[in-house]
């Protein structure tokens, strides 16, 4: 990572470890650096302690930082889509939908901006020019976040800590005097918007406490709930079923009439999922791959089909629990990456 030609690179700084020690092995590196911190959502007393502890590690590098202020675009392109989803009886994931429109949207305009000819991240993810490749620690691995962005923007995107293991970076924080606190402070949460569960940023904008049947997979009325967005697929808790004698699984989540219908685990299987808002490149449209369809779920292989208008389904090898329209369902060819879609009921 060591450059003859000094480039300006922009980083993405969110107060966390993982940005700091990102912009710390840049500058070691050659490269000219500036740090962003972006305010993406109003949580009270949130970006002003991060933000301080932005402008702590900039004084230690000697780097500029600022603030920008996307709250507006956050809120249109990933939190207000957030909630209504939820509404339709989806199960969301903002954080791939964040990392195409604003991390790797609104942010390589800010570089623009600024004649930052690289933007940087503290992802736990690599690439190769063309394509994007799973991070040497498989724990933190965050390629399944970035299935949607534009690889156009591929060869301007620098993570570093692609090649790291978590622990070898808090070690290399635990070093240095000035770093050290960065490495023992808490993880941050997977959605920095929500503090505690997504119920409770539900509640501000809609009734979600509106107790309604549990029908099995019949259509028979067996039990009931306390409110539908209570609820996403593969929930096993929180509704009442008479004269359950094994577990109940949330199988599908309807909306218009305040429904859950369940079942038990044998029957919650599905090998094939439908797609839509394919990320592929080229005129990729049939062929055989890795899939996950959660972030923490393993590689299942199967067989894809898409057509022109980026719709299409996948063929699973082994049936698979827990597909969840509103979710993303990512193909991978060993440790690349190739695309992925969204999920539909």
């Amino acid at each position: 990572m060591k450059y003859t030609e000094k480039k300006k690179v922009l980083v993405g700084m969110s107060g966390g470890i993982d940005s700091t020690v990102t912009a710390k092995l840049l500058l070691d590196a050659g490269y000219e650096v500036e740090g962003v911190y972006m305010k993406l959502h109003d949580k009270p007393g949130y970006h002003e302690k991060n933000f301080e502890r932005v402008l702590h590690v900039a004084d230690y590098l000697g780097i500029e930082a600022r603030m920008i202020d996307l709250s507006m675009d956050f809120k249109d392109a990933v939190y207000n889509p957030f909630v209504e989803d939820y509404r339709k009886g989806l199960t969301p994931n903002p954080c791939a939908n964040c990392n195409r429109q604003i991390k790797f949207g609104k942010m390589i305009e800010y570089a623009d901006s600024i004649g930052a000819e690289y933007l940087a991240t503290g992802h736990y993810v690599r690439h190769d020019g063309q394509n994007i490749i799973e991070a040497i620690d498989e724990t933190k691995d965050q390629s399944y976040f970035l299935f949607d962005i534009d690889k156009s923007i591929l060869p301007r995107l620098v993570f570093p800590l692609g090649e790291w293991r978590k622990e070898d970076v808090k070690a290399y924080a635990a070093d240095i005097e000035a770093l050290k606190d960065f490495a023992a402070q808490k993880e941050s949460s997977e959605i920095c918007f929500v503090e505690t569960t997504y119920v409770d940023v539900l509640k501000k904008h809609m009734e979600i406490d509106m107790p309604g049947n549990v029908l099995d997979i019949e259509g028979n009325v067996v039990g009931h709930h306390k409110g539908y967005m209570h609820y996403t697929i593969g929930k096993r808790r929180g509704f009442f079923v008479k004269g359950a004698h094994e577990p109940h699984y949330v199988k599908e989540i309807r909306p218009q009439t305040n429904e859950i219908v369940v079942t038990t685990q044998d029957t919650l299987l599905a090998d094939r999922i439908r797609i839509e808002r394919v990320n592929l490149p080229g005129d990729l449209r049939h062929f055989r791959c890795e899939v996950k369809i959660r972030y923490r779920t393993k590689k299942i292989p199967c067989e894809v089909v898409v057509d022109r208008s980026g719709k299409g389904e996948i063929f699973l090898e082994e049936p698979v629990y827990g597909v969840a329209a509103g979710q993303a369902a990512v193909f991978y060819e060993g440790e690349r990456l190739i695309g992925g879609g969204w999920i539909v009921a």
